[in-house]
């Protein structure tokens, strides 16, 4: 059974499976798309759009893809590493290290294998939980030239967002730390999906739980936003690694290429975007989208700013 986008291809689109490396040698499924009527010597713009943290490549990158090749740009989207159809073990397993690595990997495979690609013309696009991973990719990476962020999270962020005191994030290692001997003892990691192996059938039909859960619920539980490789979160012990790694540490070094930040007016996470924006150097812009909550810019074509996107990569691209 299909879900998700997977089986909304516009009529105009093409789309191509492939496989390829990261330099640590685990294999990316990823998927891409291109206009149909692309001739075999023309070389276009392409953008890599990453899903939101433990989604995979057929829920919110797809709509993104589908849009944009429509718009004269070749759109890779990818599973991240341990997720998906991508390799790796133990699955589910979350490295901010392996996951900005997994945005330059993509560049690797467009700038030197796909067809019709301008590899001097390679951008970003970070859906919620990967906008911090690609920012860093793009600090360290001189191939990406622009990056949009979208309903930006920062999983590496969690003594700023969360304003941990002292004591409580000494308790949350020490929590975590002790999952580390439970796993080892297991032979696994504990994974503690956020969403159901099969979607509700209608928004009625929801667990009535706190506003955060419920919002996460309306896309990735329903049939809007389901699919079975896209359960959320990540193995318990991964915020270990976001602990250790902080995504916006370099972001100044991004300029002089541009960037911009698109979220909502009615965001829970706006905080993240904010930030983000603060910390960049110019050239960088914000696009406040208004009565959008997070989840709206993950499918809603009647408020994802498609022209916008399309003109900023187009002129930045150029």
């Amino acid at each position: 059974m299909a879900y998700g986008y997977i089986t909304q291809l516009d009529k105009n689109v093409n789309r191509q499976h492939v496989r390829y490396n990261n330099r640590y040698g685990i294999a990316i499924a990823a998927d891409i798309y291109s206009p149909k009527d692309i001739t075999a010597d023309q070389l276009l713009p392409a953008l890599i759009v990453g899903a939101p943290y433990g989604s995979v490549k057929e829920q919110s990158p797809a709509v993104y893809a589908n849009a944009l090749a429509q718009r004269g740009f070749i759109v890779l989207t990818f599973d991240q590493v341990y997720t998906g159809e991508s390799a790796g073990e133990p699955r589910h397993v979350a490295s901010p290290d392996l996951y900005a690595e997994s945005f330059s990997a993509a560049v690797d495979y467009l700038g030197a294998k796909a067809a019709n690609v301008d590899r001097n013309k390679i951008g970003v696009i970070g859906i919620s939980g990967a906008a911090g991973f690609g920012l860093s990719a793009a600090a360290v990476d001189t191939r990406i030239k622009a990056l949009a962020t979208v309903s930006m999270y920062d999983m590496t962020a969690i003594r700023e967002m969360a304003n941990l005191a002292p004591e409580q994030l000494f308790q949350l290692k020490e929590q975590l730390n002790e999952q580390r001997w439970e796993d080892f003892e297991n032979g696994q990691p504990e994974y503690q999906p956020s969403f159901p192996e099969e979607p509700y059938d209608g928004i009625d039909d929801l667990p009535n739980q706190d506003e955060l859960t419920n919002e996460w619920l309306r896309f990735y539980a329903l049939k809007r936003g389901f699919h079975p490789n896209g359960r959320g979160a990540a193995t318990t012990t991964s915020n270990l690694a976001m602990l250790e790694f902080s995504s916006l540490d370099y972001i100044k070094e991004i300029s002089p290429r541009p960037l911009l930040f698109i979220y909502g007016d009615k965001a829970h996470s706006k905080a993240y975007s904010e930030r983000a924006y603060y910390l960049a150097s110019q050239p960088k812009e914000r696009l406040i989208v208004e009565d959008c909550e997070h989840i709206d810019l993950y499918d809603n074509v009647n408020k994802i700013p498609f022209d916008r996107i399309e003109q900023f990569f187009k002129d930045n691209l150029a």
